[in-house]
């Protein structure tokens, strides 16, 4: 039986996940608008914590000012009757046209200035209702034409725009950081910041660093044919995973935003163990908001977009289980030990050895044996076989 998730669990949707409405390119709508106060409720009911969304998630687009507060009001009623969190707030510069060309890399200066006025405004909100990170999708910052857009100059814009929303939150005094979220394409045909390595990157040439960080998600690293651990692995390491988007994705494709494990399972399991213990030699886990970020299936009707809600709590707590069995297993433990996993968190030189002293070690390069070192057999097949059958509770 699955494990009951609770709000200990820090497991929190997008307004947008729930509540998309199964419309795509090729079709129209296949269930009703859902009400983001229903959607409160509901996930409170299921075990989350919390509840994220884009402005226009929450208040549509252009509304005026007395819609606009009835709504937050109702939010916010709905907030204190559930006890659901808003850990993370976002800004969609992606859906209506204006932002058809980008909102921070626009050509045109007009929309690259309104669209910093429109997150600016969702910045106050976000510190309003308590979020602590305010991500950033930048969907159509991109191009299709490769003579259509200045890389160069787009870089700079991107740069001062965040560079801007940083001083903004330190002259406000808000408890808020900013965590980029990396796609390579979809909706345009390429897109700024494709992968976790380009948005490090381009975050160690801001202003301030300290408060960028990164929002990677499964499917988006696995439409570049990326191994979504590994990225995962690299944001911890540098300090830099700020918040988290979980779903499943099955190969270089569209962005499929399935279920979680309901892609790559074996990379799932890879990534929760990550998550929870933080690798075998004792690296950073993660402590931020379990966010799940998928579609319910086009195939779903309302009782189906909860069943998928819960499928995705359900699998990570699952998949949990599964790690904590695996790290306990003496099995497991003499098998990472004959394959040298742990011995790779050994520094390579010792305390105090310099390269003076590697150069003078005899041992290690005239005596030697690279003919024996390189017969040896590592058993990575027998380490996974072990991590495939604790999947599959076989163990």
């Amino acid at each position: 039986m699955a494990p009951r998730p609770t709000p200990a669990d820090k497991f929190s949707f997008g307004l947008w996940t729930v509540g998309w409405p199964a419309r795509d390119p090729f079709g129209d709508a296949t269930r009703p608008e859902l009400d983001a106060v229903e959607a409160v409720h509901r996930l409170a009911e299921l075990g989350a914590y919390g509840i994220t969304f884009h402005d226009d998630d929450l208040v549509p687009f252009g509304a005026d000012a007395a819609t606009r507060d009835a709504q937050l009001a109702r939010f916010r009623k709905a907030l204190d009757e559930t006890g659901l969190v808003v850990p993370m707030v976002t800004t969609n510069l992606f859906t209506h046209p204006v932002f058809k060309d980008g909102g921070f890399t626009s050509n045109d200066r007009s929309v690259r200035r309104y669209a910093l006025r429109k997150v600016l405004r969702n910045v106050d909100l976000a510190a309003e209702l308590g979020a602590r990170t305010f991500v950033m999708w930048g969907g159509r910052e991109g191009a299709e034409y490769d003579v259509a857009k200045d890389i160069q100059a787009a870089l700079d814009r991107y740069r001062e725009a965040v560079d801007l929303l940083c001083q903004y939150v330190v002259d406000q005094g808000y408890d808020l950081r900013f965590a980029i979220e990396p796609k390579p394409n979809e909706p345009r045909g390429d897109i700024l910041l494709p992968t976790v390595g380009h948005a490090l990157a381009f975050i160690s040439t801001l202003a301030r660093p300290d408060l960028v960080g990164l929002n990677p998600e499964v499917g988006h690293e696995q439409m570049a044919g990326l191994n979504f651990a590994h990225g995962i692995a690299q944001a911890l390491w540098q300090g830099k995973l700020f918040h988290i988007d979980l779903n499943g994705q099955r190969g270089i494709k569209y962005d499929q935003d399935l279920v979680f494990g309901h892609g790559d399972l074996l990379n799932a399991f890879a990534l929760v163990d990550l998550l929870e213990h933080g690798g075998p030699n004792g690296g950073p886990a993660y402590d931020g908001p379990r966010h799940f970020d998928y579609k319910p299936s086009r195939t779903e009707d309302m009782t189906g977009v909860w069943a998928s809600a819960a499928a995705n709590m359900s699998t990570y707590l699952l998949l949990k289980e599964r790690a904590a069995a695996f790290r306990a297993d003496p099995e497991v433990a003499e098998a990472l030990a004959a394959s040298k996993v742990t011995e790779l968190g050994a520094p390579t030189l010792g305390p105090g050895e310099s390269y003076t002293d590697l150069l003078a070690d005899r041992a290690a390069f005239e005596e030697f044996d690279p003919q024996a070192a390189g017969a040896q057999g590592y058993g990575f097949v027998r380490l996974n076989q072990l991590a495939v059958e604790h999947v599959l509770g076989a163990r």
